[in-house]
């Protein structure tokens, strides 16, 4: 492990990203599953909080560089269903990094670690002011690196 390697959060070191949510009322459908499209608002709040924690937050990076990313592509597996008051944990991890964009995989598991559902996107950076595709800034290229070079190792 190099010294840049030991400065890092344990879960950049393993690769992985862990957010654990609950299901709440406003997430279910009439018969308490969770309703299909909201595993995607799920995988944002896990995919935000991987960003924020690599200090790559949303905000900062519009702020301080005039970028953002914008959802090109994605791809959902449902597993298995998950209900009211269950706790899930989404994991977040690189897959690649372009000069433009961002390949990330999240899985959706209950707290016991069975999938419920299974993320694949594809995140383009584009220039804030009017959404032109953009080169991500070279301080997020490299942190979305180190996380998949972690998960590598």
């Amino acid at each position: 492990m190099n010294s840049t390697q030991s400065a890092m959060p344990r879960w950049i070191q393993e690769g992985v990203h862990r957010f654990e949510i609950r299901i709440y009322v406003e997430d279910t459908d009439i018969g308490g599953i969770v309703y299909h499209a909201n595993y995607l608002r799920f995988a944002e709040r896990g995919r935000s909080e991987a960003l924020r924690e690599l200090g790559v937050a949303h905000g900062d990076m519009i702020r301080m560089h005039g970028r953002m990313f914008v959802v090109r592509r994605a791809k959902i597996d449902y597993e298995r269903p998950a209900y009211l008051d269950d706790r899930l944990i989404i994991e977040t991890r690189t897959q690649a990094v372009t000069a433009a964009s961002v390949t990330l995989e999240q899985t959706i598991r209950s707290v016991d670690g069975a999938v419920v559902a299974r993320v694949d996107l594809l995140l383009a950076c584009v220039i804030s002011g009017d959404r032109r595709v953009a080169r991500l800034p070279t301080p997020v290229r490299s942190a979305l690196a180190a996380m998949r070079d972690a998960a590598r190792a």
